[in-house]
């Protein structure tokens, strides 16, 4: 079992014909994928790589082929809207990997999708991949996961690789990794990801990489404390950083004595998650509680 992601889940790539959804879409193939429409406004009725149909609209993809889950491979002055579009077509999870969409636009996007109930991942995000079920949503490497009982969620599109692969050198496979973006304004956050993982059978721990700015990692901590059993190990990225100063995404910047990476590690650690000290050892800290 995994989460979010089964073997039926039907795949829609909006921005297939571009070059980074073409490119990405055959390295999903590659991995799996069940890729089943595309979608490109006035490319509908081609073919990509003569087999996958391509549509104009996300509604028209989901009628003829019956796609419930999109990635979203589009320029950030479209994204949003293309967002909305395929949750008001019904998609029950998106995946937009899309980066420097505007804040404003976000909260639009927030606003929609909770009247929808569409999940939505990312923006600015790797996307997710559950390597049991051969679902790579994403940009994610494929080689680099392993099918396995541990559950990852991150903020850091390439700490959430470093993670996966240091696992999978350790000979622990995942169930689901999910990179949920790093921007102030997103889809799915550390909680909603944990409340998963907790009510999945087949996940029996979880790793959760965090990073400066925001107090998203302090919710998680408060909801860990109070609704999670199965044990997490967690690191948190930008210990570094000075105050008032953006550290990569639009989300890690720490302001007012907030966001501080001293004050998440403190709220995680009072929660009972084992924070590890360096982003090489998160593999080993895991390894190191005999939970897998």
């Amino acid at each position: 079992m995994t989460i979010l992601l089964d073997k039926k889940t039907r795949v829609c790539i909006q921005g297939i014909t571009g070059g980074a959804g073409a490119v990405h879409t055959r390295k999903m193939l590659a991995a799996g994928t069940n890729i089943v429409a595309g979608v490109t406004p006035g490319k509908g009725g081609t073919l990509f790589d003569e087999r996958i149909p391509v549509f104009d609209t996300v509604v028209h993809a989901r009628e003829e082929t019956g796609a419930n889950a999109s990635v979203i491979f589009v320029p950030a002055q479209v994204a949003a809207d293309t967002i909305m579009d395929a949750a008001y077509a019904g998609m029950e999870l998106v995946v937009c990997i899309t980066e420097g969409i505007p804040a404003v636009d976000m909260v639009k996007v927030r606003s929609f999708i909770q009247q929808t109930g569409t999940r939505l991942i990312g923006p600015n995000c790797p996307g997710l991949i559950a390597p049991t079920v051969k679902q790579n949503l994403g940009i994610i490497p494929a080689h680099i996961a392993a099918s396995g009982r541990v559950g990852v969620i991150s903020r850091s599109g390439t700490l959430t690789y470093e993670a996966m692969a240091q696992l999978t050198a350790l000979g622990i496979g995942q169930s689901t990794c999910i990179g949920i973006g790093g921007d102030a304004i997103g889809g799915m956050d550390f909680v909603d990801c944990l409340t998963l993982f907790e009510q999945d059978a087949d996940t029996d721990a979880i790793v959760m990489i965090g990073e400066i700015g925001g107090v998203a990692e302090e919710e998680a901590a408060a909801f860990i404390t109070e609704h999670v059993d199965k044990p997490v190990v967690a690191f948190i990225a930008g210990a570094t950083a000075p105050p008032g100063k953006r550290m990569g995404h639009a989300g890690a910047i720490i302001s007012g004595g907030r966001g501080t990476a001293a004050a998440k590690i403190e709220a995680l650690e009072k929660a009972g998650v084992i924070v590890a000290t360096s982003p090489a050892r998160i593999g080993e800290t895991l390894k190191a509680t005999g939970t897998v």
